[in-house]
């Protein structure tokens, strides 16, 4: 990419790690687990421009080991373990190497990529593992620095991170990255220029969780929040919902389809809204596209309700895509069905494409820098994408609200956080409490700022409080 010719480009001062870990409020339950804990890992990038400003950036994201390392047979604590370690590790891997010249964020962690692979490697050694790490659990880990860097690139140069994109401010077109196609196209040609003022938000419906009020028993939380599905939409007015399926069961999943589309159906009816959207995940646990088809045919004769609502699959088969190669064409025929877990770089996105998967689950943990890239193939190939997260609290859940504000994904966004960690990070939530407060389904973004990812903080301790 030659040496850099833009002042706005960075280099690295120092990068620092911290780690808050959050009780669930209710249990979460998807594919064989229950998920009751999680432990966050937040970190702050302080960053220097060529013309010798000076600013810092954020970056959070929970760890999920459960879900980026589902390994049975290995305990969450030595898997926290060494993703830790790799957070650790890469840390000061960046503000060593991105620390001796400027650079655009978006080449920074892109270009340690192999290097921070190796280091995990060294982290699970270290951790005592008898497995490596996935690559997925690797992404999720130094997720918040990717992050950092670009909220610290648009602070340090009084921008919106998202208006960095453009040749004013990078000196290489995306060709670098997805090949001749893209000659003389910049991701800001595919996001869009101004946030939009408001987002649809997907509700998670848990496998454990309950749908109507009267299921409601003394063993729930009583806090003054919803429980039950129905309360929620009284409440909130959500209009999609994110279904965890089974996935080895499905009579079962239909059922549960079907149980859901008909609560959504009754409650916003009595609200006068007619329309609702859903989305069903089995996370990996269907065993083949065979099961993923039966469970669409059942859906479909049993509750046309449910089946003319769904907007799309995700992930329903294993995410190594290259174990059995799965075709997903039949399956695609009939509904969109997106990749997120099987997805990780660029040449398993070409591969699914080839399997015939309709397109993407984007995720912010998956790293910002590689969701753009992502976003700008889609774009220009009109791929169809959703934008998900991992029951993001605090700036994590801000961030990914942020790039669905920026992007054009299928309706809104996830932001299950509300439901799971609804106490979390209360200084962020004050300072971010229309985009933290659903109202008819939405939430509005009008509290993201113009500078950075959009966070509004400059203290540490407003984001770990």
């Amino acid at each position: 990419m030659g040496e850099p010719m833009l002042d706005s480009y960075i280099k690295v001062l120092d990068v620092e790690p911290y780690f808050k870990a959050d009780k669930l409020r209710v249990p979460l339950k998807f594919g064989k687990v229950v998920m009751t804990e999680v432990l966050s890992f937040i970190v702050k990038v302080t960053v220097e421009n060529r013309r010798g400003d000076v600013d810092t950036g954020f970056g959070a994201m929970p760890l999920a080991e459960k879900w980026a390392f589902p390994e049975p047979r290995i305990p969450s604590e030595k898997k926290l373990k060494s993703m830790r370690l790799i957070a650790e590790k890469t840390c000061r891997l960046v503000k060593d190497k991105a620390g001796k010249r400027y650079q655009h964020p978006l080449d920074i962690m892109l270009s340690l990529r192999d290097d921070i692979l190796r280091l995990a490697k060294e982290a699970d050694k270290e951790a005592g593992l008898p497995i490596p790490t996935p690559v997925l659990g690797v992404l999720v880990a130094t997720s918040p620095i990717d992050a950092a860097l670009h909220d610290a690139f648009g602070k340090v140069n009084g921008i919106s991170s998202y208006e960095g994109y453009s040749p004013q401010y990078i000196d290489h077109d995306l060709s670098v990255y997805l090949g001749e196609d893209f000659k003389g196209l910049y991701i800001s040609d595919f996001i869009r220029s101004e946030k939009r003022s408001e987002l649809p938000v997907f509700h998670l419906v848990g496998a454990l969780d309950k749908l109507w009020k009267d299921e409601v028993d003394e063993s729930d939380p009583r806090d003054g929040l919803p429980v039950s599905l129905d309360e929620w939409i009284r409440r909130d007015g959500v209009y999609c919902l994110k279904v965890k399926l089974s996935g080895v069961d499905v009579d079962w999943d239909v059922k549960r389809t079907k149980e859901v589309a008909e609560v959504a159906h009754q409650v916003l009816s009595e609200k006068g809204i007619e329309h609702f959207y859903l989305s069903a995940d089995a996370n990996e646990m269907n065993p083949t596209p065979d099961a993923t088809l039966e469970y669409l045919r059942k859906l479909r004769k049993e509750s046309p309700l449910a089946f003319n609502s769904l907007l799309y699959l995700e992930q329903p088969t294993e995410r190594d895509l290259n174990k059995h190669m799965f075709s997903m064409r039949e399956v695609s025929k009939i509904k969109p069905v997106l990749a997120d877990e099987g997805v990780t770089d660029l040449k398993s996105f070409e591969l699914a494409l080839q399997l015939g998967w309709s397109g993407v689950a984007v995720k912010t943990c998956k790293w910002h820098s590689s969701s753009l890239i992502y976003i700008a193939k889609m774009e220009r190939y009109k791929i169809p994408y959703s934008i998900q997260d991992l029951t993001c609290p605090g700036i994590a859940l801000v961030h990914s609200a942020s790039l669905a504000a920026r992007t054009n994904p299928i309706l809104g966004f996830e932001y299950n956080a509300r439901q799971y960690l609804p106490f979390a990070y209360p200084k962020v939530q004050r300072r971010h409490e229309t985009l933290f407060k659903v109202r008819d389904g939405k939430v509005r973004t009008d509290t993201l700022t113009d500078t950075g990812l959009g966070f509004a903080i400059r203290d540490i301790k407003d984001v770990l409080e």
